[in-house]
C-alpha cells in the first residue's frame, strides 16, 4: 500500500516547470518535492506528496480534513 501526505509550499526554486523544487512543510517536516507534475502550485499551496513529486494541489480545506484523518488513525 502507498500513501499520499499532504504539506504546504514554503518556498520554489528554478523557474524551469521540469525542474521546480519546492521546499514543503508536513507538520514541520521539510522536504525537497518534485513540482513538475503540479507546475501551477504556488508558495502556501498545499500538495499531495507521492516518493517525492507533489501529485496533486489541495485547497486548505481539503488538506485539514485530511489532517484531522490522519490524527484520528494516529490515536487508534
Amino acid at each position: 500500500m502507498c500513501l499520499a501526505v499532504p504539506g504546504i509550499i514554503l518556498s520554489i526554486s528554478e523557474d524551469d516547470p521540469l525542474m521546480k523544487i519546492g521546499k514543503v512543510s508536513f507538520g514541520g517536516s521539510l522536504r525537497n518535492v518534485n513540482l513538475a507534475y503540479v507546475p501551477e502550485a504556488r508558495v502556501n499551496d498545499y500538495v499531495i506528496v507521492h516518493v517525492g513529486f507533489a501529485i496533486s494541489i489541495l485547497d486548505e480545506k481539503e488538506a485539514a480534513r485530511i489532517f484531522d484523518y490522519l490524527d484520528q488513525i494516529h490515536e487508534i
